[in-house]
């Protein structure tokens, strides 16, 4: 089973994280399961830019954007070459190493 390793993020994993995750499986939903608790206001149907990542390692073996996720990327902070939905980002055989950004874009989130 392909890992995933989270990079230690402020607040939601400050030691970072690795997990075990079957292919197939939503960078998103692999990450809530294992606590990890990233924002997803959309529900997980690529509505917003909340669950954005960096993919440091690994993206050749993700799934390919959509137009729709390269729609809502556009509109996400910090964007840059590596990004992702988490939502949208399927995983493949390799292992990968993500970066979850410092902010995200949510306005409704009661979080903040």
């Amino acid at each position: 089973m392909p890992q995933i390793i989270f990079l230690p993020h402020e607040e939601l994993c400050p030691d970072g994280v690795v997990i075990e995750v079957e292919k197939g499986k939503t960078i998103c939903d692999a990450a809530l399961e294992n606590g990890i608790e990233i924002e997803h206001a959309c529900e997980k149907s690529c509505a917003c830019t909340t669950c954005h990542v960096y993919i440091r390692e690994g993206m050749e073996s993700l799934n390919e954007n959509t137009e729709s996720e390269d729609d809502m990327l556009d509109k996400a902070w910090g964007l840059d070459p590596d990004s992702r939905l988490s939502c949208q980002a399927i995983v493949g055989d390799e292992d990968l190493v993500i970066e979850i950004p410092k902010y995200t874009i949510n306005m409704v989130s009661e979080n903040h």
